[in-house]
């Protein structure tokens, strides 16, 4: 399915298909975890198979329903290439509602060459700012997810109400520092720093206009993709620990059963929640702060969802759990690891204050 960056409707773009997430592609991405986080084998391998999919062309504004399971299917077989596949349709979400014409036909002929595409966020000890004077940018970024497979990323340059998106070429592996990541999870989505000092305007694409970034429903309340990892995640934990359990006779103990069914039926729970928040960004009836809350207690919800069942799979397969070659143990190392974020308290109180500051805001998008 192709992608048109080049139309000034969002809406008409359709995400990737269920049927391009097929079980054996799946499968694949699962067998392929362990090595990548090991780094004996590259992750591009991974992202190769969601390109040869058709994956790569989902920007998650046509039905973001359909792209929050997808992102659930991915998070659940190898969540750290579903985190560097959510930066990819982030970005391509920002350039669709916010690049010009020109921007957009060359972000088409990126995608038209299979590029992969990130969003970075995190300033580093120096952020990135512009420097008009010498007509370059300066500073770094953290936290810089796929370096070394994303090839151009989405970067916040100049922090506060006016900041600026810029999509770069992030190719050159002398800017990159990926033993900056000393994480003990996520370790396959080779992360770190990146420097883009001196990086001369002419290797700058600027996105929209200065502060659009900040404009909702789309910043906070695009945070439902990370939602459908983490739940998604949470169901793929659940399923290799009961599989497991099947295959050495202990699943049949009913301790067993409540245990990993109880987190599951939470999971499920959470599931709809996310596919709603998701759908709602298209409602056109809600307010922008409604889409956000919704959003907002999906992302939550998600977390305390996936923290129950790291601890019923740890109860339920003990001490084999934390050997250092479990498959569980893995899983569950980069889940914990993705599950944290920044400002928890602050998201909580503004899903809170529309929910529960006025009249009739408790019903939200169940309304």
């Amino acid at each position: 399915m192709a992608l048109s960056l080049n139309t000034s409707d969002a809406k008409v773009r359709a995400p990737a298909q269920d049927d391009q997430l097929a079980p054996a592609l799946l499968a694949e991405l699962s067998a392929a975890a362990a090595a990548e986080e090991a780094g004996t084998r590259p992750i591009a391998r991974s992202t190769d198979l969601l390109r040869s999919a058709g994956a790569l062309t989902d920007d998650g504004m046509g039905r973001p329903e359909r792209t929050a399971r997808s992102l659930m299917k991915v998070g659940a077989a190898n969540l750290s290439v579903g985190r560097l596949w959510e930066g990819h349709v982030n970005a391509l979400a920002l350039i669709a509602l916010y690049a010009g014409p020109g921007q957009r036909a060359r972000a088409d002929d990126l995608i038209g060459r299979g590029a992969f595409l990130g969003v970075w966020g995190a300033d580093g000890d120096a952020p990135v700012t512009w420097d008009p004077l010498r007509g370059c940018l300066s500073g770094g970024k953290r936290f810089a997810s796929g370096l070394g497979t994303v090839s151009h990323a989405i970067v916040t340059v100049d922090s506060g109400p006016d900041v600026r998106l810029a999509l770069t070429d992030v190719s050159n592996m002398a800017r990159a520092d990926t033993g900056t990541w000393n994480m003990q999870g996520m370790k396959a989505t080779a992360s770190g720093t990146f420097d883009f000092t001196d990086l001369p305007e002419s290797a700058v694409d600027w996105i929209g206009k200065p502060g659009e970034y900040l404009k909702e429903p789309h910043f906070v309340g695009g945070v439902w993709r990370i939602a459908a990892l983490q739940v998604g995640a949470a169901v793929g934990l659940l399923d290799v620990a009961a599989a497991q359990l099947r295959s050495m006779g202990r699943m049949q103990a009913q301790s067993q059963q409540t245990r990993l069914m109880t987190a599951l039926m939470r999971a499920w729970a959470g599931i709809s929640l996310v596919e709603r928040a998701a759908d709602a960004t298209v409602n056109p009836d809600l307010r922008a702060e409604e889409i956000v809350s919704a959003s907002i207690s999906a992302r939550l919800v998600t977390e305390e969802i996936a923290l129950d069942a790291i601890r019923a799979v740890e109860q339920s397969l003990g001490i084999q759990h934390f050997d250092a070659g479990a498959q569980t143990g893995r899983m569950a190392r980069d889940l914990a690891v993705y599950l944290r974020q920044a400002a928890r308290d602050a998201f909580l109180l503004r899903a809170a204050e529309e929910a529960l500051g006025q009249d009739g805001g408790i019903w939200g998008i169940f309304e």
